[in-house]
C-alpha cells in the first residue's frame, strides 16, 4: 500500500437533518452564524419551523505568511 493516499472527500455537507420540533428529517438550510478565529460557524435551520437542527465550524485554510 502507498503512504500518500488522498482522502476520498474534503468535507461532508448536511442536506437532511432531524428537526427537534417537527420530529422528522427535513432538508435544511445552511446559515452563517459567527465568524470566529478558528473558522466560520454555521447553523442548519429547518425551513418549516425555523428551529436549529445542528451547527458546524468550517475551518479556514491558514493564510500564506510570505510577507516581504
Amino acid at each position: 500500500m502507498t503512504e500518500n493516499r488522498r482522502p476520498a472527500f474534503e468535507r461532508f455537507e448536511a442536506s437532511l437533518l432531524a428537526c427537534p420540533k417537527c420530529n422528522r428529517a427535513v432538508k435544511v438550510r445552511k446559515r452563517l452564524l459567527l465568524i470566529l478565529p478558528e473558522g466560520d460557524k454555521y447553523e442548519y435551520v429547518c425551513p418549516d419551523c425555523g428551529s436549529t437542527c445542528g451547527t458546524t465550524v468550517q475551518k479556514d485554510d491558514p493564510p500564506d505568511r510570505n510577507l516581504m
